[in-house]
């Protein structure tokens, strides 16, 4: 076992960062060569454990790296470990873990959750004494979420601008890679490295990949930034706004020119929209987890029906929640009602953020509208209330864009905030340019 590996193993034993840890990490030549990278566990590397933090894949190993392990491979990054996270992503605090797997602690407080579900990502990027970018997935906010909680940079790109191949599915035509880090330069250097097209990827982007380095440097006097002032108002922690509103204040002593801007369909339907469409998509994407071809394989003893039943079983409560939700909005007699209202209303809010940004360059609100919440806190929550954590981070999911959380300082309790910055598809350079600023 080499260092690296010591102080990732000794961090793990304190945090529960990883459901795998790399014993001897190799790196080569290139970009990365000096970097350690965690891949967050729904990520396909090939010879490495592989769960999507789900028990019902517990052995599974695959036997290909997916295109964005391929990528970095070849910039000489030495992969540590598999971060871990909600099974297969359904949840916003990590605590939805497989059966028999452990929660993540966040390392500002231990008490607290890391948020999810790349909470693993988020912590060991808060952790790591060592140069590490994390590569992390989004569906509905679970890249900035869990870097607001830990107080460090997530950036998700727009939808197909990093290949999905790979990727263990949540819901296909939301989920997103892009990395954790604590550094602006961080994120530049391995969203140069990650995106791209790739023809393995039906929904992958065929389109240039700028120097975002480069962007970091640009000046953002003149830039026009839209305040989503709804985002500051009811439910939202008082201290959480004041931290927000001092980075907002820092833009505009920079030049940025600012406006209020109201996006009330999203605001509005944004979270039910968002849990219809990616529950439908989740539970036709885990069924083939029924241990025949994908997933734990027991014992075939009595009946086919009873076979699938005991292996389906492995799956969590939260999700068999969203199997069961996804499939019944899916079901004939239901999917006009709920499902394809549902697509509806997306097509809405993307028009509604396509006006906006003809009036801005970027729009900004609070990442979560609330800090770090301790377990004992999370225990005592409905499920109606972890899905609505959730509500400043679902609208540029739902619509594709790219987005990202930057840390702006702490509240009394010394706990991360951080400011959710989203700008036009493909405008990558413009949340770079802006998120150095901070």
């Amino acid at each position: 076992m080499n260092k690296r590996a010591e102080q990732v193993k000794k961090i793990n034993k304190e945090l529960n960062l990883f459901n795998e840890i790399d014993d001897a990490p190799t790196s080569g030549s290139g970009k990365l060569k000096d970097i350690a990278v965690s891949v967050k566990d729904c990520i396909c590397v090939k010879d490495m454990e592989s769960r999507a933090g789900s028990a019902i894949l517990e052995g599974y190993k695959p036997v290909f790296d997916a295109t964005v392990i391929e990528k970095i491979r070849k910039e000489g990054a030495a992969i540590i470990g598999k971060t871990a996270q909600d099974a297969f992503g359904f949840g916003s605090f990590s605590v939805n873990v497989g059966k028999g797997m452990h929660i993540p602690k966040n390392p500002v407080d231990k008490t607290r959750s890391c948020g999810g579900s790349s909470g693993g990502a988020a912590g060991i990027t808060k952790a790591a004494d060592f140069p590490h970018i994390a590569l992390a997935e989004s569906t509905g906010g679970s890249i900035v979420g869990p870097a607001s909680f830990c107080g460090v940079i997530g950036f998700c790109p727009t939808y197909g601008r990093v290949s999905r191949y790979g990727l263990m599915d949540y819901a296909n035509s939301l989920d997103k890679i892009g990395p954790m880090a604590k550094t602006m330069e961080e994120i530049a250097l391995m969203m140069e490295i990650i995106a791209g097209y790739d023809d393995k990827d039906s929904t992958s982007l065929d389109e240039p990949v700028p120097d975002y380095t480069k962007a970091l440097n640009k000046s953002i006097k003149g830039l026009r930034v839209g305040i989503l002032k709804n985002s500051f108002g009811q439910g939202v922690d008082i201290q959480v706004a004041e931290k927000v509103a001092d980075g907002i204040q820092k833009l505009e002593d920079q030049g940025a020119l600012l406006q209020d801007i109201k996006l009330p369909i999203t605001e509005k339907y944004g979270v039910a929209c968002y849990y219809l469409i990616a529950m439908a998509e989740a539970s036709t994407n885990l069924a083939k987890y029924s241990g025949l071809r994908y997933g734990k394989q027991e014992k075939i003893d009595g009946t086919f029906n009873e076979y699938f039943k005991n292996t389906r079983a492995i799956f969590n409560d939260e999700s068999k929640r969203r199997i069961i939700i996804g499939t019944f909005v899916r079901m004939a007699g239901f999917r006009d009602a709920y499902y394809i209202k549902a697509t509806k209303v997306r097509t809405k809010i993307i028009d509604e953020y396509k006006k906006a940004f003809k009036k801005v360059d970027v729009l900004v609100s609070p990442t979560m509208p609330f800090v770090a919440p301790k377990f004992s806190e999370i225990k005592k929550l409905t499920p109606m209330q972890h899905y609505m954590a959730d509500i400043m981070t679902v609208g540029p999911n739902l619509a594709g864009l790219p987005h990202i959380s930057i840390p702006v300082g702490n509240n009394k309790e010394n706990l991360p905030v951080g400011m959710l910055l989203i700008a036009d598809h493909l405008k990558e350079e413009t949340l770079m340019q802006v998120g150095n600023k901070l």
